[in-house]
């Protein structure tokens, strides 16, 4: 027998899916008018402006309220500039100046631009708070180490989407920046008390909360305090306890990608993983990158089959869909947005580039970027100074394949501009960096979360937090080198 047509509709209502390609195939627009609450776009469904516009108008055409997600954060994590890196610093920049006013202005012209494609949600800020140098998937995505600077900034972030009528979804709630695992790949532990997390990882929280923040997202994280062995995205006392009643938050709570590792795992697959997530409290289930019509309707059936075996109660589900369909009905209702101010992410990308040591001049260096593995929430999104060199070599090496002297060699009178991210943390790099520097001038910039690590015998350390087309730009800018 198929589902009742009822409670498929309503299982559909509580989800977030995804395609593949630059146009919606006919069943992502056919499942819209069968009651799916929307769509992520991802970096595979971004060609153009035109071609971005003219798939979420189909999408509309299929169901008028649809929501239409996307995880555009600025800085290193970017859906609509993939190609060629984000025109704006991410939040580690902005955290950096630390200028509230131009963080909201950054992230109103980040909506504006988003609004002006047909896209309703940004799953952005990420509002963690990086207290932990080696962390894998956070680090420049966050505003900083400092709570109260996290929490002010991520309460401008949220202002500014908002006021383009783009719904912002603050990330990852209870806090996923003192992690040194990446919840992608694993469930990593956080081994804290509450009163902690309450300390460190939840003032932002509190701040976007007062913001009104439209949407909350939840980590794949377990805090066994609160948590017990499962994620939070699994946890009412983290979703329901702490954040609808302690916290007093009214909007959607949307999951991490439930096709995720720490996620599916824990829960033996995406369908039983959805069902333990709205049994939590959370209301609008995102499926993920890789997602077809039979996958959601695998998903669909193990909700309508959790309903009827007592694993989900149907008024909890009622109240996800309801929440869902409140934010869409915020989303449409809001104004036409006000377009962003030209250069403004480049101009706020060289106000947050820091130099430690002596900037010499330099004629003609060789430019040395060493490789760098992306994460799944990055993608492969290119980064570093080479768009924005004139009359400088560049080439690109693995650390660990690489020896001081074959660089010296290359390099002959030449000074070496080394380029990385997250240096501290690369295999091979700290040891390369050190014994490069003990016999030729290197001026080191780094171009992820610079932690505490500083290359010894260096002329010069830049960082620039972070390595989006802006932030690159910015230190060819700073070193004299730019075209």
């Amino acid at each position: 027998m198929g589902l009742d047509p009822g409670l498929r509709r309503l299982a559909l209502g509580t989800l977030l899916a995804a395609y593949p390609g630059p146009i919606p195939p006919d069943w992502a627009v056919d499942l819209l008018t069968e009651g799916l609450a929307g769509h992520t776009l991802f970096g595979t469904n971004i060609h153009d402006p035109a071609q971005v516009a003219a798939g979420t108008a189909a999408l509309r055409a299929g169901r008028p309220d649809v929501l239409i997600a996307i995880d555009e954060e600025g800085g290193d994590v970017t859906r609509l500039a993939h190609a060629t890196g984000s025109p704006y610093p991410g939040n580690a920049a902005l955290g950096a100046v630390d200028e509230p006013a131009l963080t909201r202005q950054v992230y109103a012209a980040i909506g504006a631009e988003l609004a002006a494609l047909g896209i309703t949600v940004d799953l952005a800020p990420t509002v963690d708070v990086n207290t932990a140098d080696d962390n894998p998937v956070i680090g420049t995505r966050s505003f900083g180490a400092d709570p109260a600077r996290v929490a002010a900034h991520s309460a401008a972030a949220v202002t500014g989407l908002q006021s383009a009528g783009v719904a912002a979804c603050a990330k990852h709630f209870p806090g996923h920046g003192a992690t040194v695992a990446d919840s992608h790949h694993e469930l990593p532990t956080v081994d804290v008390s509450p009163a902690l997390l309450r300390e460190r990882d939840l003032p932002p929280f509190a701040a976007v909360v007062d913001a009104g923040v439209r949407a909350v997202m939840t980590a794949h994280i377990r805090v066994p305090a609160l948590t017990g062995d499962g994620p939070a995205t699994f946890s009412r006392a983290v979703l329901v306890d702490l954040l609808r009643r302690e916290y007093r938050f009214t909007g959607a709570v949307i999951t991490d990608a439930l096709e995720m590792k720490g996620a599916a795992l824990a829960a033996g697959g995406v369908g039983p993983a959805a069902v333990r997530a709205l049994a939590a409290g959370a209301d609008l289930l995102c499926i993920g990158a890789k997602v077809d019509a039979d996958l959601v309707e695998q998903v669909a059936a193990e909700i309508v089959e959790a309903l009827a075996d007592g694993r989900l109660d149907r008024g909890r589900v009622e109240e996800a869909a309801g929440r869902a369909a409140e934010l869409a009905a915020w989303t449409g209702a809001a104004g036409t947005p006000s377009p962003g101010e030209d250069g403004l992410g480049y101009a706020a990308a060289l106000r947050a580039v820091r130099v430690e040591g002596h900037l010499a001049e330099l004629t003609r260096p060789l430019v040395v970027q060493l490789h760098a593995e992306s994460t799944i929430a990055e993608g492969r999104v290119p980064w570093g100074l080479g768009p924005h060199l004139a009359g400088a070599e560049e080439i690109r090496v693995v650390a660990g394949e690489t020896s001081p002297d074959a660089l010296r060699r290359l390099a002959g009178s030449r000074p070496i501009v080394l380029v990385g991210r997250h240096l501290h943390r690369l295999p091979g790099g700290p040891g390369l960096i050190d014994a490069l520097a003990a016999a030729h001038p290197v001026t080191v910039v780094e171009m992820g979360w610079p932690g505490r690590w500083r290359p010894t015998g260096a002329r010069a350390f830049v960082t620039t937090y972070g390595a989006s087309h802006a932030n690159g730009r910015a230190a060819a800018q700073v070193l004299g080198l730019a075209g």
